[in-house]
């Protein structure tokens, strides 16, 4: 199956040098790169968040093979949907699936079903592809995977399953899509935040699930984050960074009501 862009010409150029462009504004080059299990990563329209993201890959040794994990947003598929064949396309060519990774974790995981439709007119796993694409090139593949559930349980499952894989496979980088605090003032978005960006820094998955919903922060790939933390501190990461952290307000000058970007390192 070829999945077709869905937010080219919205949410970053359709067109190759434009977004080549951009994409050299924003992945500034770094003489020190973390060996990264994990990283957090926004999904908003580029000029907003992309100055986030590509400090967050800037910042990384970027292995061969990636897990991408994003929140569903169109309510479309099953509760953990992934695709195990087929090619992404972004205006930067072809992103193939690892089909090997995708087979054995759909082996180790009762929860996962193979599922398109999901990932169909989903936005926030696919404008992560096009800073992978820049910085690698096309020599990668990646396991997408569409998470519409917040059930506690299945995601500390899921993450098991690929904690157990990234223990033994340190050539794989899992990375979650998610903005932070939607459409409050930016003072009370970020004091929110960051009561969870501590608990994330902690690598306290159960704290980070606890302060989500007692503070009803509106991060809206906090399942994601939960399963790519459960499956770093399985592997062996110790801590997560936070990288830099912004809002819409930076762009547009309106401080009130505001989407936040957290980008965060986990090593």
């Amino acid at each position: 199956m070829i999945r077709e862009p869905i937010v080219a010409g919205k949410f970053y150029p359709n067109n190759r040098d434009e977004l080549l462009e951009m994409l050299e504004e924003f992945c500034v080059k770094k003489e020190f790169k973390y060996d990264a299990y994990g990283v957090i990563s926004p999904h908003a329209g580029y000029i907003f968040s992309g100055s986030v993201a590509g400090e967050v890959f800037s910042s990384v040794n970027l292995p061969s093979k990636f897990i991408i994990l994003c929140p569903n947003h169109t309510g479309f598929g099953s509760p953990l949907s992934i695709m195990s064949s087929g090619k992404w396309l972004t205006p930067l060519g072809e992103a193939k699936i690892d089909e090997e990774l995708a087979n054995l974790l759909k082996e180790m995981s009762n929860d996962l079903e193979e599922n398109s439709l999901a990932h169909k007119f989903e936005h926030s796993l696919e404008v992560q592809l096009p800073f992978i694409q820049y910085l690698k090139g096309n020599n990668f593949t990646f396991v997408p995977i569409c998470v519409g559930t917040s059930d506690l349980n299945s995601l500390i499952n899921l993450g098991e399953v690929i904690g157990d894989v990234l223990k033994n496979d340190r050539d794989l980088l899992v990375v979650a899509s998610s903005d932070m605090t939607h459409y409050e003032s930016a003072e009370k978005a970020e004091k929110k935040d960051f009561l969870a960006i501590k608990e994330m820094e902690k690598l306290d998955v159960e704290g980070f699930y606890t302060v989500i919903r007692e503070n009803s922060i509106s991060m809206c790939g906090f399942a994601p984050a939960t399963i790519m933390m459960t499956a770093v501190k399985m592997a062996g990461a110790k801590k997560g960074k936070l990288l830099k952290y912004t809002n819409s307000g930076d762009v547009i000058g309106d401080y009130k009501s505001v989407v936040a970007y957290a980008g965060l390192v986990f090593i």
